[in-house]
């Protein structure tokens, strides 16, 4: 049983196809998914229109998004969707956008004292912060 589905990540990045298994995100992914994928993320993510921008750029340099037309180069996009991924597994804990928010910004003892947001930058980051996320969701020690 999937808890945080391919739909609830395409969600996140309001993906016009919407994929019904990991395997079409995947493929999704690796075709490239459009610019407009990681801007609705970092809509729903950002607190402010500052932290909005250093997001989108952290991500994808500042120079290099405004060259792209379209579509996000694969590995982009796997950083785009891990940040969708991340955000989707924070939202179904908190079941609200504000409280997915309020705790990608806040920072955790069990992540040094970092924020969820800034530790799930790289793949196992975000390993991590899920691993979090579900231990508080099942109440397990945090």
């Amino acid at each position: 049983m999937l808890l945080v589905t391919p739909e609830n990540i395409a969600s996140v990045m309001e993906l016009e196809t919407v994929p019904h298994s990991f395997s079409e995100l995947d493929r999704l992914v690796a075709e490239g998914l459009p610019k407009k994928a990681l801007k609705a993320s970092v809509e729903r993510i950002g607190l402010s229109l500052e932290e909005k921008k250093r997001l989108l750029y952290r991500i994808v340099p500042e120079a290099t998004f405004k060259r792209r037309r379209d579509r996000l180069s694969p590995e982009e996009s796997e950083r785009a969707e891990r940040l969708a991924r991340v955000y989707a597994t924070a939202h179904y804990v908190w079941v609200s956008d504000d409280e997915a928010r309020a705790f990608l910004h806040t920072s955790h003892p069990m992540l040094e004292g970092r924020t969820p947001l800034e530790v799930s930058m790289t793949e196992l980051g975000a390993r991590r912060v899920e691993e979090l996320l579900w231990k508080l969701f099942y109440g397990i020690a945090a």
